[in-house]
């Protein structure tokens, strides 16, 4: 019996679960480029981790080069930016180029990217609460803690005021008796 091709495997998937979106029904092979892709975010992950964030950066863009709808790739390119410090506002734009790199994997997350659009939302809000814009920060957070994320969970008990003004009665408790 002959074997089906990655292609006609692919047809068949498409008409046997025609309400899956076109992306997961898909069987295809990956192509040469987006396994250099993935290799490409994977070793950028990894140089950051070293503390090589130039060349991380580099890396990471060449991956956007590669497959530009992938949110994760914009969700580490944003992490990178924060750790060279590009998340403020620069002149002539409005929003930072780390905001601006969490805000494109949200808009690019579909359902099958959940986790880059938790970490996103997460990292976003962060962002916000850096430039003090409390409630955007808040609605991120919502959204990154319903996912199940324990960090965004813990920024919303920090931004709540009730929260806030309780730690600090227990730190002055604290304090005062030592």
């Amino acid at each position: 019996m002959a074997q089906l091709s990655y292609h006609d495997r692919a047809i068949l998937n498409c008409i046997f679960n025609p309400n899956l979106p076109l992306e997961e029904a898909s069987v295809l092979q990956p192509t040469e480029e987006l396994k250099r892709q993935k290799s490409l975010e994977i070793k950028a992950i990894r140089l950051t981790e070293e503390g090589k964030i130039e060349d991380a950066l580099n890396i990471v863009n060449k991956a956007i080069e590669i497959a530009p709808h992938k949110p994760s790739l914009y969700n580490n390119r944003a992490n990178i930016y924060q750790f060279l410090r590009k998340f403020e506002v620069t002149i002539g734009s409005f929003f930072s180029e780390a905001l601006q790199d969490t805000s494109k994997a949200i808009e690019l997350s579909t359902e099958k990217h959940r986790k880059t659009l938790c970490q996103a939302h997460c990292q976003r809000g962060l962002l916000y609460r850096r430039k003090n814009e409390l409630e955007l920060a808040r609605a991120d957070f919502e959204v990154s803690a319903n996912m199940g994320n324990n960090f965004a969970k813990g920024q919303l008990v920090e931004l709540n005021p009730y929260a806030a003004l309780c730690n600090q009665m227990l730190r002055q408790v604290t304090d005062a008796l030592k």
